[in-house]
């Protein structure tokens, strides 16, 4: 039987205009991993996530920081949240920090049905990448 843990994972979220030179992909990078990576993050886990979206230019558009905002709690690997941040937390160790660069499929998961409304060329160049940059500080549960 799956034992679900409450991993809480903490978000800068960055959007950029730049296009990536590998197109679809997603980066990992880990800036600290502990020793002790015992239990890691695996599908079904329930994550707690802090988060704070900023545009390229530094402006703040969306975080769960903000004064009356919770962190958001969703299981791991439900389609809850953007691709991107699925497969980031996928695998994490309690204390571990990683930056994650998700490209724009991974954050549009899902498309507007009906007829086309195509967003204009500024709003397609900001979702082009996302830099996550996640921390997991949580005992589990």
């Amino acid at each position: 039987m799956k034992v679900n843990c409450l991993f809480t994972v903490f978000f800068a979220v960055i959007v950029l205009s730049g296009v990536s030179a590998k197109k679809g992909k997603l980066k990992i990078v880990t800036e600290f991993k502990p020793e002790d990576c015992s239990r890691t993050a695996q599908n079904g886990d329930i994550v707690e996530v802090h988060y704070t979206g900023t545009l390229e230019d530094g402006s703040v558009f969306d975080s769960s920081r903000a004064e009356g905002r919770e962190p958001i709690q969703f299981p791991l690997g439900s389609g809850k949240v953007i691709q991107g941040w699925e497969q980031g937390i996928l695998g994490m160790c309690v204390g571990e920090k990683r930056k994650l660069t998700i490209p724009l499929i991974l954050v549009m998961a899902k498309r507007v049905q009906g007829p086309s409304r195509a967003a204009s060329a500024d709003q397609q160049s900001e979702l082009r990448r996302h830099i996550v940059s996640a921390e997991n500080s949580s005992e589990f549960l």
